[in-house]
């Protein structure tokens, strides 16, 4: 099996190199990941300027690349750019949960689009920004993948957000909720802003919800769908 591992935090995320370490029990392994930070690049690509790629050591990996755009754009090296078909995408693990309408802005959630399109089966990987979540991910990310092979997930959907709590007490499918974080535009002197916020509970009823299912403390598997056609919309307005 050929695996192909990105991330939005940047190569320097000390989740990769775990992340390529756990993947290798199931095949070959590349990592391409952004130079830099790329959060909330959703799936854009940077088709106006050149793009510096350079492979790059990283702890445990055969072949590593760092791309200076966003995670999509590192999708589309490691096959159009390498000339190579995957089998496989891990996007992740993030450091922050990737939960409800922000899936749309999340460069986890992306890059996993990015695979799909090019028809590589694709997970993203999210856990919490606090101290030991990263630990607390790995430690139950056999489950996760056991959950995912006993139940054929990957043949039902080629796409998938998984978020992983720092403790869980199993494991929920769910669908996208609301919006996870309430934002503000936060002045920073002169004329400069910073966009920031913080996590908010909505209601908290709907365990169908991904971001009602990680507030009560399991871990939710979102199946998504890169085709944004609205589908029921469609085959009405044919009728018309």
């Amino acid at each position: 099996m050929r695996i192909l591992i990105t991330n939005d935090d940047g190569i320097a995320s000390p989740a990769l190199p775990r992340l390529a370490a756990w993947a290798r029990q199931f095949g070959e392994v590349t990592v391409v990941a952004p130079k830099r930070e790329q959060s909330g690049k959703s799936q854009s690509i940077d088709f106006y300027r050149e793009i510096e790629i350079k492979r790059v050591d990283l702890d445990g990996v055969t072949e590593a690349y760092a791309v200076d755009s966003t995670p999509a754009d590192c999708v589309r090296y490691a096959v159009i750019g390498l000339e190579r078909s995957y089998d496989l995408l891990f996007s992740g693990i993030n450091r922050g949960f990737n939960l409800g309408y922000d899936v749309a802005y999340s460069g986890t959630v992306g890059a996993v689009m990015e695979g799909a399109r090019f028809g590589i089966p694709s997970i993203a990987l999210s856990t919490d920004v606090t101290a030991g979540a990263f630990d607390a991910a790995f430690a139950q990310l056999d489950g996760v993948w056991a959950y995912f092979r006993e139940r054929d997930l990957l043949r039902v959907n080629d796409l998938y957000s998984v978020n992983i709590p720092v403790e869980s007490h199993g494991i929920r499918i769910t669908r996208r909720g609301y919006s996870f974080y309430a934002d503000r535009f936060e002045h920073r002197g002169n004329d400069m802003y910073a966009q920031v916020g913080e996590p908010v509970r909505g209601d908290v009823q709907d365990m169908d919800l991904d971001s009602n299912a990680v507030w009560n403390g399991y871990i939710s598997i979102t199946p998504l769908t890169a085709d944004k056609t609205d589908l029921i919309a469609f085959e009405a307005l044919k009728e018309k």
